[in-house]
């Protein structure tokens, strides 16, 4: 800043008042001659005596005269400035002046008398205003020459004042007394700026300013630091600084460095003396420019470190077993900046330690749990702030939640470890620092009915676990795994092989789910097996099925193997033996003749011989004749036989048949005593078929041989129908049994109901009334069908009159074996079917189906047989030989397939399917079923010796067919086998019904002697 300037600030400061700038008064006219006339002789003197040296000389400057009198400054009209007169008493410096000389020392004055001189002179002295550069002259004079000054009697302020005029000296005083005042308290003798620096640590310090005086201010400037509003230089006075280290990037060490500069004019005990030879001696402020202060400092070398640190994101969320783990690094600096030496980076060792498996995500932690399993440790080397991808050295072998932990040991880097501020570890347990291998979830099963019967419900226990480790867990619960297991029946009669592939022809009877919380055991829900055969589960895992959260979590669907012998069930078929004794009577030493007909087994029974698991057919039936009984009252359903008297016992192959006994002389049956006499069949059971066991009660299965010269009374035995559909028919059938049946009798059936059954039996006015039915001999006569719109129970009562209408027998409303229950349709279709047994080559074949449920609009029905050539059922478009045409359906009922004549000798499976008229198939049968067998023979069944045997007469009203042996007491209604025994006389018998012809049933001694053939 100029000394006008500094002049400026002062006046604006209010600290000097303001005056006026007046024109100085000239000197006298005759004066002002005098001096011009001997300035100008003066000026050619020296010209002669200098020559060319140029000459300057001080003139009045800013000031006042008075009567000769000057008061102000002088210029020097050496350098421009104006100085002011030291010397009171010496003449005007008209002359050569020089200087300036800068001087320390000015007569006797002290060194801060100096300072005050210099301070003032330097604040005003340079002013245009003449009430300043007077009050600065009366400064200079009163300390430059106080003795003159104050020698006049009065203050040398008053005295030397009167110069001015008489208007500014008031002002020009005050100014003088300002400049006294600020020149006492601020004037220095020797000014300072002292400079120190002082770093808290490698980057946070201070700058410490110490100046004399203490306000002076001054440009500082700082090397690697910045101030704290960021800047490197800027003006600042005494005092502690803060300031930042900013060292370049990468540097292992730096030193910070402050200089600073203060323009310190007028400060100090110095002044410019500026001489004329023999004239007042003229004095100034110490010039600017030479009157700066500066000063520097530096810090001792700092050393650096940095900090690196690392987050990270794991490459994928989901491993799959056997894929690597891999991590994404980010690597940043929180410290400083990443350290070169020679031009290259540090290299610093990153070590991943991957822990797991867990089994769910760990909780976030500041350290691993105590015994966390380790799976791997990995290294990364870094070079500075960016992206790293580990190396993919530790491969997925487990299911399980597995998360890293990056860490740098500072100890472990050697002579580098002095670079890096600290070791670092990231925390355990973070999100996105875990990858989770799913696990497997997989079952083993195990049937829960090694052997079942049709219609049983079959159940299924999977023990499941995770096969490639722990079983996962959300939330501290396990995940739910939806297990879907299906039943399927086998195609044929076999036991399925065990496949990764499901047969072809195999059918799924149903399929169930089961959520497995966790590893353990659950036992499936139940599924209906509809007929025999061989059932097995086959379970799987779908991704799609379980709910979506969970989907992730599973390495992959699973499917377990078809056929697998634990589980996999036998439903075993049942067998149907139905039989008639050729003869009721026999006489002692008489011979008497079973034939008896064996469906349900297998066509291939007797020829399996067993897998290991599943037990070889038992290839034999039991025939059995117990007796002599003495009253046939003894031959009860639950008669035990094991101590009973037996007249013989025969085997026959275990194998669907027609079957004569008796007949041959290896095999004849010759009771020698009287009494009552019963077949009874029993076949034990094994891996495939059910056991059987005809019962004592069965009337067709016995004969009885009589005392001599007994008769046998007229009777009569009824078997109902038993159950029934509503819509579909259903009969009743009778056996008319008696020595002598008058001519001219005739029987007929009467049908009551339907009624509810809790009231009990009502049989008041039949719906349905057959024909009369004509009785020429003892048979077995039928009563036609009929059918009910409404469920219930239907009574049947047959009455057997004469010629003249009178009743010779007649049943009792309610009798056991004479009721059927009719039930509402089921909801589900239900298909059964039953196909012609055997045939000869060239006899017609076909297959029946019988249709209950709801039969959806549309629905149709086609029948086709497989032609056989292996022990394995297989039901092929190779195999196929014949398909009927199609069959609308347009309800439940009965349906027929089209005739079919076979053209080789062998065994031939039917398959029924019924579609919706969409396509859909809605039902589609087991291919190999046993009452879906034919079986072609090349000749026909011949009965061995001694002839065919006769049949009982079977007869009845409407559509009546004869009952013939190989065909056994077939119902029409039902397609299936009509047992007399177990349900008959007996049956009454412990319900307390007896009727007279039952009483009388003992004396019965010769059976239709116009049905024998002997």
């Amino acid at each position: 800043m100029s000394l006008m300037d500094n002049t400026r600030r002062y006046l604006v400061s209010g600290s000097l008042a303001h005056i006026t700038q007046p024109v100085a008064a000239p000197p006298r006219t005759g004066v002002r001659r005098w001096l011009s006339a001997l300035l100008a002789l003066l000026v050619i003197a020296g010209s002669f005596a200098l020559g060319p040296q140029a000459a300057h000389a001080g003139s009045e400057g800013v000031g006042y005269w008075s009567d000769g009198a000057f008061l102000g400054a002088y210029n020097t009209d050496v350098d421009g400035r104006q100085a002011y007169c030291a010397d009171l008493d010496a003449d005007p410096p008209y002359g050569n002046t020089s200087g300036p000389e800068r001087i320390t020392a000015l007569d006797s004055l002290s060194r801060q008398q100096l300072a005050e001189l210099n301070y003032v002179m330097d604040r005003w002295g340079q002013s245009g205003d003449p009430n300043v550069t007077a009050a600065v002259a009366l400064h200079v004079w009163s300390v430059a020459s106080p003795g003159r000054y104050n020698s006049h009697g009065m203050s040398g302020d008053d005295y030397y004042v009167a110069r001015a005029p008489a208007s500014e000296r008031g002002t020009i005083l005050a100014n003088l007394a300002a400049m006294r005042q600020e020149a006492a308290a601020n004037a220095v003798t020797d000014p300072s700026l002292s400079l120190s620096l002082e770093m808290a640590d490698q980057y946070a310090g201070t700058l410490t300013v110490a100046t004399h005086p203490a306000g002076l201010t001054g440009a500082a400037t700082l090397s690697d630091a910045v101030f704290a509003d960021g800047s490197s230089a800027r003006t600042i006075g005494a005092g502690a600084h803060p300031i930042t280290g900013t060292p370049a990037d990468g540097v292992p060490s730096y030193r910070v460095g402050a200089s600073m500069r203060i323009d310190a004019a007028g400060y100090g005990a110095a002044l410019d003396l500026y001489t004329t030879p023999g004239k007042q001696r003229l004095i100034a402020a110490v010039a600017g420019s030479s009157t700066g202060l500066s000063a520097s400092a530096e810090s001792p070398v700092i050393e650096l470190d940095f900090q690196p640190e690392i987050t990270t994101q794991v490459a994928s969320r989901y491993v799959a077993e056997g894929d690597a783990f891999v991590d994404e690094l980010t690597v940043s600096v929180s410290k400083g900046t990443w350290i070169h030496l020679n031009g290259s980076p540090i290299e610093v060792t990153a070590t991943g330690t991957l822990y797991g498996p867990f089994d769910e995500q760990p909780t976030e932690a500041d350290t691993p749990p105590a015994g966390a399993p380790v799976t791997g440790v990995e290294t990364v080397t870094l070079t500075g702030a960016g992206s790293y991808t580990s190396p993919g050295t530790i491969v997925a072998s487990e299911s399980g939640f597995y998360t890293w932990v990056w860490s740098i040991d500072k100890a472990a880097h050697g002579e580098h470890a002095k670079y890096l501020t600290d070791s670092f570890t990231d925390r355990f347990g973070q999100v996105t620092e875990t990858s989770v291998v799913p696990f497997q979830p997989e079952a083993v099963s195990e049937a829960d009915q090694r052997l079942a019967v049709p219609g049983d419900a079959l159940t299924d226990t999977i023990t499941v676990s995770s096969s490639n480790g722990a079983w996962l867990k959300k939330d501290g619960a396990h995940i739910p795994v939806v297990f879907e297991g299906t039943a399927y029946q086998v195609p044929g009669t076999l036991p399925p092989a065990q496949s990764a592939d499901i047969g072809p022809n195999a059918v799924p009877l149903g399929t169930v789910t089961i959520t497995a919380d966790g590893p353990g055991i659950y036992t499936s829900p139940p599924v209906i097996a509809p007929t025999g055969g061989f059932v097995t589960w086959v379970w799987e895992v779908k991704k799609s099925s379980q709910p979506e959260w969970v989907r992730d979590y599973l390495a992959a669907g699973w499917t377990d193997e078809y056929g697998i012998s634990v589980e996999t069930t036998s439903v075993r078929w049942p067998v149907t033996v139905t039989s008639l004794v050729r003869e009721y009577n026999v006489h002692p030493g008489g011979r008497a003749f079973d034939v008896i007909t064996v469906t349900g087994f297998p066509a291939n029974h007797g020829d399996f011989t067993g897998d290991g698991y599943w037990g070889a057919d038992v290839d034999e039936l039991h025939h059995t004749v117990y007796g002599p009984f003495a009253s046939d009252a003894e031959l009860t359903d639950d008669l035990d036989l094991t101590g009973a008297p037996v007249l013989t016992a025969l085997t026959t192959p275990a194998r669907n048949g027609v079957y004569k006994l008796g007949y041959t002389d290896e095999d004849k049956i010759v009771p020698t005593e009287p009494g009552f006499y019963v077949f009874v069949t029993t076949f034990t059971g094994d891996d495939r078929v059910q056991p059987y066991a005809s019962s004592p009660a069965d009337v067709l299965e016995r004969f009885y041989v009589p005392p001599t010269n007994t008769e046998v009374p007229v009777s009569v035995v009824t078997q109902a129908t038993p159950e029934a559909f509503v819509g579909e028919p259903f009969s009743d059938t009778a056996l008319v049994q008696g020595t002598k049946i008058p001519d001219g009798s005739y029987l007929v059936f009467r049908a009551y109901g339907p009624h509810p059954a809790d009231p009990g039996a009502v049989c008041e006015s039949p719906f349905y009334e057959s024909e009369e039915i004509p009785i020429t001999q003892a048979g077995v006569y039928r009563s036609g069908t009929t059918t009910v719109t409404e469920p219930g129970n239907v009574y049947w009562v047959e009455s057997l009159y004469n010629a003249d209408g009178e009743i010779i027998a007649e049943g009792v409303c309610g009798a056991p074996g004479e009721t059927t229950v009719v039930k509402e349709q089921p909801e589900e279709l239900i298909v059964k079917t039953n196909a012609v047994a055997t045939v000869q080559l060239g006899d017609p074949a076909h297959d029946v189906a019988t249709v209950t449920g709801t039969v959806p609009d549309g629905a149709r029905l086609i029948f086709e047989a497989y032609r056989q050539d292996s022990d394995t059922a297989t039901c092929t478009s190779e195999d196929l030989v014949f398909t009927s045409t199609t069959i609308d359906l347009d309800g439940p009922g009965e349906y027929r397939s089209d005739e079919v004549i076979f053209e080789t000798v062998g065994i031939y499976y039917w398959v029924e399917t019924v579609t919706d008229e969409d396509g859909t198939i809605l039902h589609r049968g087991v291919c190999g079923a046993p009452d879906e067998t034919t079986t072609v023979t090349d000749t026909p069944d011949e009965p061995g010796t001694p002839g065919t045997p006769g049949e009982l007469a079977h007869t009845g009203g409407g559509d009546w067919w004869p009952l013939g042996l190989a065909g056994g007491l077939i119902a029409a209604v039902t397609g299936g086998v009509l047992l007399f025994g177990r349900r008959l006389a007996i049956a009454r018998d412990r319900a307390g019904y007896v009727r007279e012809e039952d009483e009388a049933f003992e004396e019965f001694k010769a059976q239709f002697e116009g049905a024998k053939e002997d």
